[in-house]
């Protein structure tokens, strides 16, 4: 049985092949992945000790930052060769043109002690006095920037300053090339320039002879009670090394996510696959029951016959996924992602593909291999055996119609109950009760979009749709692996749109200015807000500033935006709010038993209550402390800084005075913003664009991502009609005998393809569909106002392209059917 097995796929390579083809694919996916994410984490324990190469122990903050004057107290131990300070935190450059170089700047504190200087120098030297700077080598030749000349640099500590430019450096594929520039400061011009009060470590060289033991001890005792640790070099490096990787392996795990999607479709070709070629094989499978052969020895061979077939994919998905790792890492590249190590093929990958690609394979192949040897020899030699039309059985069908319901209970129930589990589970259920039901629903809607197609002249179209639900189990697990891969698109899809019109339409209800300045990395720089305040063009400058005291949220309002925004009162009148008073939210009026008119008490300074007002969508805690929710009071702008002087926010809305063009305000901000090089000043419009862009990059990702599993299901649908040509061999034959054209064969072919592609990609839509509505409703339930909105033109784009990959799939078998000389066929040859 081994030697046949093996002289059968040879003979049946052909068949086998775009079998073959799903396994490489999904394997593909997930040996890629492997490579890509193996070779980063090879290029992060490279990168991992680039900066503490000369630092032997440090002081590592462990909450607030160390105080400027630890240093000199670690530096003055016994055993301490060297100690510096170290700030790494953002800043921003004022390029050539004097506009804000783009990208994110890392700004950090360069040791001024040679003994620590763990840096590859590309020209000039580092700094050593203040004043000085050094940028990296890429953004220097982009600036056109050169020694010895000043460049201005700022943060959130204030207006860019100029430098003196002593130096370039490398720092390209380390854990500080974040695609923006890096900016090396001395300690205090850095903490100066990032409005910072400490710093984040504190760099230690040993004098000779000193174990690092001994000294860990020494400087442990230095800085007793400044809410720091001390570490070795061997643990500065591991700790690296642990950050490096752990984000790795986040991002790894959402790749193997999607990959896990791309071979669960493959699964479900694969299992079609064999069902079809096994009872292509029926005759053949008869003659070996006649001769002696058990069905146990027919089912062992079929999975024999589908481990060779899981072997040789598997090391093709290998190959295959090298090509794919290689895309991802110049697509890494080109996106100025640090990205380094190459790609990196390990044994475990390797063990880890083959056991995929052969236990996807076998397991899809189980099923068909046990039905494929329960036909009756007899019965087997018939023509009748050889068109297997076999149908779902009754518990299939009610076991699928309950599972079908449940889960659509369970999507309409989650927004009622406010969480996301229902959600998952109800989509998960809905998607098995599509495929357990599918029998019936697909060749249901096969006939419901194929009825314009059946009113058509000529027999063609008809031929099409009874060809396409002759047999329902086959043509339903074709479609159920389109299912999948769009459903999942469709789901992120109108979820991705109906998220940016929640955004959209909360910034038209909370913004009521035209110009806005935002912070880039941080806060918005000090003093900025000061100079928009000082512009007679300027009317309203309101910084969004919040803080948490003793369980109550305290915000910043600007009285003029309070009375714009006119939301409804629950007591009192919303034209006394001003200087020494505050707006209190109804939920923690009431649970304080507060008035109108009573006098609060809000960091030690007495207020009266204005009014009440109802509570909104308040987002996260500030620093993550928990506060009830609506426990909020409103207080004017002036209050704010006098009570809280050092909090600043980072973003302010800013309008101008009555009589002054929106194009005159913005040149009049655009002069302040101008110095500050980590602020940005943008439209409503603009600002819109901010929010929603991260939600187009995530959808643009994730689509790319599905986009092998949508593939992988249209090599299922070439499968299924290649298969199915083959085994209507002989009646398409008599078709072409008794009139019917070879045009009109390749029309019916592609008709076919057409809509069993399109019923599932309409079966994924209204899933996808059906999941984002239920976590839109959980959403708003939660706190929130967002609405499904159905983007109708990706929604076609979808059913369009569904419908186009089809017709393209049909090109071949419709070839291979048309070749054949209509003679040989009806002999069977």
């Amino acid at each position: 049985m081994v030697r046949l097995t093996l002289r059968l796929l040879r003979a049946d390579v052909l068949r086998l092949l775009l079998s073959s083809l799903a396994t490489v694919l999904g394997v593909a996916f997930v040996a890629g992945t492997l490579m890509f994410t193996d070779g980063m984490k090879a290029g992060a324990y490279d990168r991992a000790g680039t900066f503490d190469r000369h630092t032997d122990v440090a002081v590592v903050a462990d909450r607030a930052s160390i105080p400027a004057g630890a240093v000199d107290r670690v530096r003055a131990l016994p055993g301490v060769r060297a100690a510096d300070g170290e700030f790494i935190g953002t800043g921003g450059l004022l390029g050539a043109d004097g506009r804000p170089v783009l990208g994110y700047a890392v700004l950090v504190s360069i040791p001024t002690e040679p003994a620590l200087r763990s840096y590859d120098l590309v020209a000039g030297r580092l700094p050593d006095r203040p004043g000085e700077v050094v940028l990296d080598e890429r953004t220097v030749a982009d600036e056109g920037f050169r020694l010895d000349t000043p460049v201005r640099v700022g943060g959130a500590g204030g207006p860019a300053r100029p430098y003196t430019l002593v130096g370039t450096v490398d720092v390209a594929g380390t854990s500080r090339d974040v695609g923006g520039p890096y900016i090396g400061l001395v300690g205090p011009d850095a903490l100066r320039a990032a409005g910072a009060q400490g710093y984040a470590r504190i760099l230690v060289a040993a004098a000779p002879g000193v174990p690092p033991a001994e000294l860990v001890t020494r400087v442990g005792s230095a800085v007793t009670g400044a809410g720091a640790s001390v570490q070795t070099r061997r643990q500065l490096l591991d700790a690296a090394v642990e950050d490096a990787v752990r984000d790795l392996e986040q991002f790894n795990l959402v790749l193997l996510i999607f990959a896990g999607v791309a071979a669960v479709v493959a699964g479900f070709v694969i299992a079609n696959t064999f069902a079809i070629v096994l009872a292509q094989r029926t005759r053949r499978t008869a003659l070996l029951r006649l001769v002696g052969a058990t069905r146990g020895q027919l089912f062992r061979a079929t999975v024999l016959e589908a481990a060779v077939v899981g072997t040789v994919a598997a090391l093709a998905g290998v190959a295959l996924g090298a090509g794919l790792a290689s895309g991802l890492g110049a697509g890494a590249a080109t996106l100025d992602l640090p990205f380094s190590g190459g790609i990196v093929l390990t044994a475990p990958t390797v063990l880890l593909c083959l056991l995929l690609g052969v236990t996807m394979t076998v397991g899809s192949a189980l099923l068909p291999a046990w039905h494929g040897t329960r036909v009756a020899p007899v019965a087997a030699l018939t023509d009748a055996a050889v068109q297997s039309t076999r149908r779902a059985g009754p518990l299939r069908l009610v076991a699928g119609a309950l599972v079908l319901g449940t889960g659509v209970a369970a999507l309409a129930v989650a927004g009622p109950a406010g969480h996301l589990l229902p959600v998952a589970a109800g989509g998960v259920l809905t998607f098995f009760g599509i495929v357990l039901f599918g029998p019936v629903l697909v060749p249901a809607l096969v006939r419901v979009l194929g009825w314009p197609a059946r009113r058509l002249p000529g027999a063609t179209a008809r031929l099409a749709v009874a060809n396409a639900v002759r047999n329902p189990r086959r043509i339903a697990a074709t479609a159920t692996a389109l299912v999948i891969g769009i459903g999942l698109v469709s789901a992120f899809v109108v979820g991705a749109h109906s998220t940016k019109d929640g955004i959209e339409r909360s910034v038209d209800a909370e913004i009521g200015v035209d110009f806005l300045v935002t912070a880039v990395g941080a806060d918005l720089p000090a003093g900025l807000v000061d100079e928009l305040h000082a512009r007679p063009e300027l009317g309203v400058v309101h910084e969004w500033r919040e803080v948490v005291r003793d369980g109550v949220r305290v915000r910043a309002a600007h009285p003029a935006l309070v009375a714009r925004a006119a939301p409804p009162v629950v007591a009192g009148d919303l034209g006394r709010f001003g200087p020494g008073t505050v707006l209190v939210h109804r939920e923690l009026a009431t649970a304080r038993g507060w008035t109108v008119g009573a006098t609060v008490t809000v960091a030690g300074t007495p207020l009266r209550i204005a009014a009440v007002v109802p509570g909104g969508d308040e987002g996260p805690a500030v620093g993550g402390a928990p506060v009830p929710s609506g426990h909020v009071v409103e207080v004017a702008d002036a209050d704010f800084t006098r009570l809280f002087p050092t909090e600043r926010g980072q973003l302010a809305e800013v309008q101008q005075v009555d009589g002054i063009s929106a194009p005159q305000a913005r040149e009049v901000i655009e002069s302040v913003v101008s110095r500050y090089p980590t602020a940005n000043l943008m439209d409503q419009s603009a600002y819109k664009k901010m929010l929603t862009g991260t939600v187009d990059m995530l959808l643009a990702f994730v689509t790319a991502l599905l986009g092998l599993a949508v593939v992988i299901a249209l090599v299922g649908v070439a499968n299924t009609l290649s298969l199915s040509v083959l085994e209507r061999t002989r009646e398409n034959a008599v078709l072409r005998a008794v009139g019917l054209t070879r045009g009109r064969l390749r029309a019916m072919l592609a008709v076919e393809a057409v809509l069993v592609a399109v019923v599932g990609a309409v079966l994924g839509i209204g899933l996808g569909t059906a999941v984002s509505a239920s976590a839109m409703a959980v959403l708003n339930r939660i706190g929130g106002d967002f609405d499904v909105v159905l983007p109708w033109g990706q929604i076609g784009l979808i059913l369009a392209v569904a419908a186009l990959a089809a017709l393209a799939a049909s090109v071949l078998p419709a070839r291979r059917a048309v070749r054949r000389p209509v003679v040989q066929a009806l002999a069977g040859d």
